[in-house]
């Protein structure tokens, strides 16, 4: 068979990824604050970005999200600009000739004109005497934090503001005057760059020993003398080792509290008479001790640094409409506005001489262009898939969590024409602030669980709220299985097993009929106990 040599031509059809595609694939995904910093990146990035306030004209408010974009594509009207700039001159009024640039005349017109003897001023240059005291004088404290006068260079303003003081930096402090030797201090900054946020230590500490080439004794001795610092119940291991150098602390650390806090499990299942037999006290004592237990602060480290909680912003907001209906908008603070300042590319482009450099600005007007139309395309695609959410979810927005109906992916995609994967990436790190709370987006897609008498079926969330009102308002005399709550969702139309009720019911941190049951027997007989009719009909004699 002979070898040979051709040319043919195909015609092919293949998706091809391109950065750009691929970048607007991942800005659908990003929330709001990633998609700041994104931007910011982008316009640090590209000299012909810019944001929207930055350009000659400022945002009007009410602007729809879109605006950036709309502008973008027809560039900057510079024949507009020049009548903007002259309306703009026509309403400024001449600026009036600064009196202290006008000849006063005499000293008398001068006094009169500025209401003060002319030697009520100050000088502009010290005298010698007060020269020589300026040098002899000794800088203080507040001189040197910038308290001084406020034409000085060295001026802090920065200085009186407080700093926030974190737990590793006060640990330290205190370690400072705690040891002298070096090896002691080494073995207790090692372990104080151990404690986390809450104040605890690792429960192993072994690691320590043979990485710092130190015997466990010391490890031990360094240890002890840390668990003393300030805030009490610090460096400990457990839970129960943090109570219990609190309680010695408080001088509270007995026999019986140590029983006490060396079984917390039981005090967690609320199992008090095997605790009161453990600690071998009476109930009154038991309750005291209990009552001291819960004074304690379980997580000292909090108070120091703690890490603050950031607010939820949602992207999308939800109003009741005129007409009944639901009002569907996005929030303009989480949208970027960037334009692309095509009347500097066109100057630039008059001027620029090498090939390299129209290549870059070719580039830098390109990405800026697809960058504005990309967010533009963002935006949109948000507020259509939260409308056809509202649209799907509508009862529960009327009627609230029991009325939210099973929804996925899918039904979304193929209402709104688009893919489930692009869906997926919309509802991923989107809010949606709704008459009964912000929500993600994604709380709205569950699962379906099938109806007992044939009939829609019901949401899984919707399910998980029939089951944590049942329990709420469950008797403490008679307390809900879960076969007995399988039997009445199955009463209210809601087919499930019981092994599906359970693993709802651990979701949502709802501990077991028995355990309940204890809980709430537990609670009612405090109440009893501490009623003033209990005790009164307890003091009153008993007739023969």
């Amino acid at each position: 068979m002979a070898l040979t040599q051709r040319l043919e031509f195909r015609q092919s059809q293949s998706l091809v990824m391109t950065p750009q595609l691929m970048q607007a694939i991942k800005l659908l995904q990003l929330s709001n604050l990633d998609l700041s910093a994104f931007v910011e990146e982008e316009l640090e990035r590209n000299p012909l970005l810019e944001r929207e306030s930055d350009g000659p004209e400022a945002p009007v408010a009410g602007e729809p999200a879109t605006g950036g974009a709309e502008a973008s594509e027809g560039g900057f009207d510079e024949e507009f600009a020049g009548q903007a700039s002259e309306s703009g001159a026509e309403g400024f009024e001449p600026v009036q000739e600064d009196w202290m640039n006008r000849d006063l005349g005499s000293r008398t017109e001068i006094e009169q004109t500025l209401d003060t003897p002319l030697d009520n001023v100050f000088s502009e240059e010290p005298t010698e005497v007060a020269a020589r005291n300026a040098q002899d004088a000794v800088p203080t404290t507040y001189t040197e934090w910038g308290g001084g006068a406020s034409n000085d260079d060295s001026y802090n303003l920065e200085a009186f503001v407080a700093a926030e003081v974190t737990l590793g930096s006060h640990l330290a402090e205190q370690l400072a005057v705690a040891f002298t030797a070096p090896a002691q201090r080494m073995i207790g900054q090692y372990l104080i760059d151990l404690v986390d946020e809450s104040g605890y230590l690792p429960g192993d500490l072994g690691q320590a020993a043979e990485r710092l080439g130190a015997p466990q004794e010391d490890i031990e001795a360094v240890l002890s003398v840390l668990q003393k610092f300030d805030p009490p119940g610090v460096c400990a291991r457990s839970l129960s080792e943090c109570l219990a150098i609190q309680l010695r602390e408080l001088d509270r650390y007995d026999p019986a509290m140590r029983a006490l806090v060396e079984n917390l499990e039981l005090l967690a299942k609320r199992d008090i008479v095997a605790l009161r037999k453990l600690c071998g006290v009476d109930d009154e004592d038991i309750t005291d001790m209990i009552g001291e237990i819960r004074k304690l602060d379980p997580k000292p480290g909090l108070k120091f640094g703690s890490i603050r909680a950031q607010t939820v912003v949602p992207d999308v907001y939800v109003r009741s409409g005129p007409d009944g209906g639901w009002l569907v908008e996005l929030n303009s603070e989480t949208l970027p506005r960037v334009l692309v300042n095509q009347s500097y590319y066109t100057e630039l482009s008059k001027t620029i001489r090498k090939d390299g450099d129209k290549s870059y600005f070719s580039d830098c007007l390109q990405n800026a262009t697809w960058l504005v139309r990309a967010l533009d395309q963002r935006a949109r695609t948000i507020l259509k898939v939260a409308t056809e959410i509202v649209r799907q979810q509508d009862g529960f927005f009327t009627r609230g969590v029991a009325h939210l109906r099973p929804l996925n992916l899918k039904a979304v995609a193929d209402a709104i024409q688009m893919h489930e994967s692009t869906v997926s990436r919309v509802t991923a790190n989107k809010y949606m602030a709704t008459n009964r709370g912000i929500f993600e987006l994604k709380y709205f897609f569950t699962a379906s669980i099938a109806s007992a008498d044939g009939g829609e079926a019901h949401s899984a969330e919707a399910v998980r709220h029939h089951i944590k009102r049942l329990i709420d308002a469950e008797d403490p005399a008679l307390i809900l299985s879960d076969d007995t709550i399988v039997e009445r969702l199955r009463g209210n139309g809601i087919d499930i097993a019981r092994r599906t009720v359970a693993k709802y019911r651990e979701a949502m941190r709802i501990p077991s009929s028995v355990q309940r049951r204890r809980d709430k027997q537990g609670m009612l007989g405090n109440a009893l106990s501490a009623s003033p009719a209990s005790s009164d009909r307890s003091r009153d004699p008993q007739p023969a």
